[in-house]
């Protein structure tokens, strides 16, 4: 039985333990205030957890402390909710979406990568986004049919994220992409996927410089460096990899980017949540400097 001078050292303890976790968290939200009102959102492409559902994905989000997810069509919805991911879904499914995303105090803010085949599936596509409240769609349209995505994206006051997949994509490298836009509206701009870019033996930094004034948001991270006999630069935890991490933020903030920063974590597939936190962090102390 313990007296009273120690139960008193075990309150003090626990007491002091305590208040240093309140102090770490509230640190945490002050930060991640911070770049919200700097117009950083922080958020992830759901096709990092590509191999669960759109519910469990939710959850990981939720777990990671985001708000924002990117969703990608053809992921397994899961829960009570029949069939994928799919901007043909009928409403009621829709509102089953929207209610479990709410639930887990998630926004779905983004969805694709979507290449759609005539303009009535784009039209169908905005229509969709516009019910769910999505903010961005990112895609990478065929040249023909820009002026009428441009057409859309005003109509419903959507931005478009032109994203860059890798040769042979008709977007890989920015040149072609702002030769590609030239003449439409502010509401077209690029989703910047900075590891294509690496990838593609283009810097960043520089990338970023040349379509200055058109980012709309990045499926940002961080891949290992080049290896002799080993082809695969996979995503790894930011600020250990190959990428300026801190020269890309550096580029971002002197465009004044106000946007989404979609994680997009293509690697330790079926447990990938703990990288994905260390990432989280590294980019809330880097990006509050």
């Amino acid at each position: 039985m313990l007296n009273k001078k120690e139960t008193g050292k075990r309150i003090l303890t626990k007491t002091g333990l305590l208040l240093v976790a309140v102090i770490i968290s509230f640190s945490a939200f002050a930060k991640k205030d911070k770049l919200e009102k700097a117009g950083w959102k922080l958020g992830i492409q759901s096709y990092s957890f590509h191999k669960f559902t759109f519910t469990e994905a939710v959850d990981k989000t939720n777990e990671l402390g985001l708000k924002y997810i990117e969703v990608y069509y053809g992921q397994k919805l899961g829960g009570d909710m029949e069939g994928t991911m799919d901007f043909r879904m009928d409403k009621e499914t829709q509102k089953k979406v929207l209610k479990y995303a709410k639930s887990k105090n998630v926004k779905i803010i983004a969805s694709g990568v979507i290449i759609c085949k005539d303009e009535a599936e784009w039209k169908q596509l905005f229509e969709f986004a516009d019910a769910m409240g999505i903010e961005i769609i990112t895609c990478e349209p065929e040249y023909k049919h820009l002026k009428y995505v441009d057409e859309l994206a005003n109509k419903y006051k959507i931005d478009v994220a032109i994203h860059n997949h890798p040769k042979p994509s008709n977007y890989w490298n920015p040149d072609m992409f702002m030769e590609a836009v030239d003449g439409l509206s502010s509401r077209i701009g690029a989703c910047a996927d900075v590891g294509h870019w690496a990838r593609m033996g283009l810097d960043p930094v520089k990338c970023l410089q040349k379509i200055s004034g058109r980012v709309k948001s990045l499926h940002y991270k961080d891949i290992m460096g080049e290896k002799p006999g080993v082809s695969e630069r996979h995503d790894v935890i930011w600020g250990t990899g190959s990428l300026d991490m801190e020269g890309m933020l550096s580029e971002l903030k002197k465009q004044n980017f106000k946007g989404v920063f979609s994680i997009e974590y293509e690697y330790n597939w079926d447990n990938s949540v703990p990288d994905i936190k260390k990432c989280v962090s590294y980019f809330n102390e880097v990006a509050i400097k």
